[in-house]
């Protein structure tokens, strides 16, 4: 089960903690978050050219679920080791994300258990290029996309609190090889009247994360 929010949080221990930061990051962190109302699954990653680069996608059924008084009794009554490994780590970014739409291969089942990477995709759009922006995404650009195989999916998000850059849209895309990203479907989708038209507008200017899964999913205790 996908969640509808997603908590999409980056950090980078230090080399010489990185063994202890992640037996944490697997066994203290996560599994909290899990055991709390509202959390559906979690899910691990880290970049391929840095290796101490990593991200968990936190899967919830509402943003407010960040503001029960469970998951404020765990983040704001943390362990010594909590405050250790967050008082050490660096590249700290936390950006909340409500679902705008998904579209995945027609006929896969269970996609998140093929995609081996994610690419994930932020854009910061002017409130009047919005509409524009979201319809281009889902109706040109994802559709052009999907004609790799190697493309298993993508889910869009907008975000409503975020740090430390002020994006408001972020694409979660999920493929089953990295060799998606030279796919000709992908250069077919950066090449369309739609993008072309869009990529002329001064705002248009994407921060882009490519991501190797690092850890089994985990699902929640609590539900």
């Amino acid at each position: 089960m996908l969640g509808p929010t997603v908590l999409f949080s980056e950090m980078s221990p230090p080399a010489e903690l990185e063994a202890e930061f992640n037996n944490w990051y697997d066994t203290e962190h996560i599994p909290l978050r899990m055991a709390v109302p509202g959390f559906i699954a979690a899910q691990r990653y880290k970049t391929e050219d840095d290796q101490r680069n990593y991200l968990a996608v936190y899967e919830m059924s509402s943003a407010s679920d960040l503001k029960s008084p469970e998951y404020l009794v765990v983040k704001n009554e943390p362990s010594e080791l909590t405050q250790k490994m967050l008082g050490a780590v660096a590249g700290f970014t936390r950006y909340i994300g409500v679902c705008l739409g998904e579209q995945w291969q027609i006929g896969l089942e269970n996609p998140l258990s093929h995609a081996e990477y994610l690419y994930a995709v932020f854009f910061t759009v002017p409130e009047e290029d919005q509409h524009d922006f979201d319809s281009w995404y889902s109706e040109d650009h994802v559709p052009t996309l999907l004609e790799s195989s190697d493309w298993l999916g993508t889910r869009r998000f907008k975000i409503i609190d975020g740090a430390p850059q002020s994006f408001n849209r972020m694409a979660l895309h999920y493929l089953k090889t990295a060799d998606a990203l030279d796919s000709p479907a992908r250069a077919k989708a950066r090449k369309t009247p739609w993008r072309d038209r869009l990529a002329m507008r001064p705002w248009f200017k994407g921060h882009y994360l490519v991501f190797k899964n690092y850890r089994p999913r985990q699902l929640a205790t609590s539900n």
